[in-house]
């Protein structure tokens, strides 16, 4: 079987395709014939050596933290009609190869309407879109700051706030990306990597600020954001790529009144996993939410996947294909 295994920390050039014995579905488990792999930031980050305590995980491995495709063959105690159903699911790893041992717990069917490639788009910034907004409780005619408007789920959060009637402004880097979120309903547009970037949108809003502000990017960049809510507002932070989560000042936000909802709000227990997931696909097989894959790549070239990710070249999702 097919895979790529990263053998020592590094750069995208550890990933390394092999074969490997293929994997054989334990009790309460089914085998996967792999179409498409999801491809997350955090994985170059585990790639790298610099997961820390939270990914504790030590070469060789295997990354992959999810996948979509056809059930194979079934372990023990489960029905033997999951074969042949179109599926995704999330795996603790090893999703970067031709077939995946998932548990049956964690499956959840693929509608009809939907390619398996754009099921394997939604399976983390899906459901992680669609918790980032229960939370958020976005209102009709609200001004909201998606950031980065041009990631996985930024183009999925764009479209949700686009739908609830709020004024949709969407932060990306480049004309290109822009360009997409205006595509997907953002009212406004502005590229955060150029100076001056925070004044104009505040500008924008008449100095009031955002109502809402979703930030997947922290470091300097979440840190303005943050400053750009208005006061009552309510502030998601849910990513890192910028140099780690955006930190909030605790007194300042309280006398604001600003409402902050870090990581965990989509840290999932398995269960609810599911169920988001499922929702985000039911949502994208009716047409009412578009999942953008950028680029897909073969899975021998995984390596080329992890530097456009690093590079930040991609709008929306970048897959594996098997």
């Amino acid at each position: 079987m097919r895979a790529i295994q990263v053998d020592g920390f590094g750069g995208p050039e550890v990933l390394r395709p092999v074969e490997l014995p293929e994997p054989e579905p334990g009790a309460g488990q089914v085998l996967v014939e792999v179409a498409a792999a999801d491809t997350l930031f955090v994985e170059t980050v585990i790639r790298s050596g610099h997961g820390g305590d939270a990914f504790p995980v030590r070469p060789p491995f295997v990354p992959g933290h999810g996948v979509a495709g056809t059930v194979v063959a079934v372990g023990a105690g489960v029905a033997r009609g999951w074969v042949g159903r179109r599926v995704a699911a999330r795996t603790p790893g090893g999703g970067y190869a031709q077939r995946v041992a998932a548990d049956v717990a964690a499956l959840v069917p693929v509608p009809d309407r939907l390619g398996l490639p754009e099921a394997a788009a939604l399976l983390h910034d899906g459901a992680t879109a669609l918790g980032l907004f229960d939370a958020a409780r976005v209102r009709a005619a609200e001004e909201v700051l998606v950031l980065p408007a041009g990631g996985g789920a930024g183009v999925l959060l764009v479209q949700l706030a686009h739908g609830a009637g709020a004024r949709v402004t969407g932060a990306a880097r480049g004309a290109a990306k822009l360009e997409r979120v205006r595509g997907l309903g953002a009212d406004a547009v502005a590229d955060y990597s150029e100076a001056g970037w925070d004044d104009k949108l505040r500008a924008s809003t008449g100095g009031r600020g955002f109502d809402v502000v979703f930030d997947g990017v922290g470091g300097e960049a979440g840190a303005a954001s943050l400053a750009l809510a208005a006061d009552g507002a309510r502030f998601l932070g849910y990513g890192m790529p910028g140099g780690g989560f955006t930190a909030a000042d605790s007194d300042d936000v309280r006398r604001r009144g600003i409402e902050v909802h870090g990581i965990g709000v989509v840290q999932f227990d398995p269960e609810d996993a599911v169920r988001y997931i499922a929702r985000a696909l039911e949502a994208a097989a009716e047409g009412r939410l578009r999942p953008v894959v950028g680029r897909t790549f073969p899975l021998d070239r995984a390596a080329e996947a992890h530097a456009a990710i690093e590079g930040r070249q991609v709008t929306g999702k970048t897959l594996l294909l098997a």
